[in-house]
């Protein structure tokens, strides 16, 4: 838009230049009749371009994000917001040009000093916006300036409330309280503050090495507990798989206990089934025998044979007392009729 003003303004006065040119020469050229109308014609055309150079230098288009305070007659008129407008020349001027946009200004360290006395340099960077532009046109002179001094006043006694640890441990609430104080003392200036930040906190020489061999001590008081806490999770860790080993072996043993005792059951129970089977084999095998001498009807002989063969193994022992039946008085007649029975069951098998 300047540019352009300014090509305009060229244009104008070049225009100017030429018409005045021309009526010296048609003046000095031209006769006497013609001169008059022409003269008037040519101061037409320069009325013209002089007011058509002052409107265009009254025209003005505010671009987004500004806005223009505008006089008239040195008092406040109105304020252009963003857009096209036309100032009355010679009336109306633009007074100032305010940045509607957030703002940033950083100020340079200030010296503070704490609550115990340790001297510091904290530099501040604080965000603004201009809210009301009629009351930062009229409200100050110099806000700017006025903002730099109001927050080096408000962090000196911030900082003259708090000690040295404090401070540098307190930014976010150090932040709070000042943007609360700008912001309101900025307030009738049409500026409000939105954020304030604690950029640098620079403590003295000797208090940065203190505050150095207090972190190492530190560091180095976290490495023996680290190291003393990771000892006794390795001792506990190992007292824990000894027991887990010797509960693991126990239950194994238990369990090897538990299958040989039912290994031993087990083995019993098939010998018992066993015997059982063979006592009943025996019984069994009894009485098929009883059965068979049943069947076969044995006489008065045979009974009296097996009775002596009972006899004989009863009587064979040392220790053994006989006591020989009333029906044994007999042997001899016994033996003959045995004897009887022998030859003719050989007969029998010869005829056979």
């Amino acid at each position: 838009m300047k540019k352009m003003k300014k090509i305009i303004a060229v244009l104008l006065s070049v225009l100017m230049l030429a018409s005045v040119l021309s009526v010296v020469c048609f003046a000095s050229d031209g006769d006497e009749e013609s001169n008059p109308a022409m003269v008037g014609l040519i101061i037409f055309a320069v009325i013209v371009v002089i007011v058509l150079g002052l409107i265009i230098s009254g025209i003005n288009i505010v671009p987004q994000g500004k806005a223009y305070v505008v006089e008239r007659l040195g008092s406040f008129k109105t304020i252009w917001q963003t857009g096209f407008h036309i100032k009355i020349p010679f009336i109306e001027r633009i007074a100032k040009k305010v940045n509607l946009m957030e703002q940033v200004a950083d100020f340079p360290p200030q010296p503070v000093i704490t609550k115990d006395n340790v001297r510091m340099q904290i530099d501040t960077v604080v965000f603004f916006q201009i809210t009301d532009c009629k009351l930062y046109a009229y409200g100050h002179t110099q806000p700017m300036l006025a903002i730099e001094n109001l927050t080096s006043t408000t962090l000196r006694n911030i900082i003259g409330e708090l000690e040295l640890d404090s401070t540098l441990t307190s930014r976010d609430l150090i932040n709070t309280k000042m943007r609360s104080i700008l912001d309101e003392a900025t307030d009738p200036w049409g500026i409000k503050v939105t954020r304030v930040e604690l950029k640098n906190i620079i403590p003295p020489r000797e208090i940065q090495d203190a505050m150095e061999k207090q972190m190492k001590a530190e560091r180095e008081k976290r490495e023996a507990i680290l190291r003393a806490e990771g000892e006794k999770n390795s001792a506990i860790l190992m007292a824990e798989g000894k027991k887990a080993s010797a509960i693991l072996a126990a239950e194994a043993d238990k369990e090897a206990a538990i299958l040989r005792a039912e290994a031993r059951k087990e083995a019993k129970i098939k010998e018992a089934e066993g015997e059982a089977l063979a006592i009943l084999e025996v019984q069994k095998a009894n009485a098929e025998g009883i059965r068979m001498i049943n069947e076969a009807n044995p006489s008065e002989a045979v009974l009296t044979l097996k009775k002596l063969d009972a006899f004989k193994v009863a009587a064979n022992g040392p220790a053994n007392k006989i006591i020989i039946p009333s029906e044994l008085q007999g042997i001899a007649g016994l033996a003959a009729g045995v004897s009887e029975v022998v030859k003719k069951n050989e007969v029998k098998t010869e005829n056979k």
